[in-house]
């Protein structure tokens, strides 16, 4: 029913191509921040939170395990003890690609969404002049 008011296709059109006050303030925001958040040291830096959420209850249970089940540990590995260095580094690898790979992940999809409103911009723009 609401549609029904509509004079034609092409009313419908410039309303559905209008930005919304959201999308115009990531438009501003995204083209201030994606040049900074696009670098590996920034990707880095703010991923590390999130990643370091995930590795430290991993750390925490394996030094544990390690420090208060010593001759379990070795019988249910077959391991030497001295694996938990190892253990850690993998860890710490692990962190770090999350890290990376999440905030690039992130970037990727920001970006992607700003060039769909710029386009979405864009096309409002020439409608408007068409007009």
């Amino acid at each position: 029913m609401i549609f029904a008011t509509w004079q034609s296709t092409d009313d419908l059109r410039y309303f559905c191509s209008m930005l919304t006050e959201k999308e115009k303030q990531f438009l501003l925001y995204w083209e201030r921040e994606r040049e900074k958040q696009n670098s590996t040291k920034a990707k880095l830096i703010n991923g590390l939170p999130m990643a370091v959420l995930f590795s430290v209850p991993v750390l925490l249970l394996i030094t544990a395990v390690y420090l208060f089940f010593p001759e379990w540990y070795t019988k249910i590995s077959n391991r030497l003890a001295g694996s938990l260095v190892t253990i850690i580094i993998a860890v710490i690898l692990c962190t770090v690609f999350y890290a990376y790979f999440r905030m690039h992940y992130k970037w990727e999809m920001n970006e992607q969404l700003y060039l769909e409103l710029k386009a979405k911009s864009k096309k409002s723009g020439n409608l408007t002049e068409a007009s």
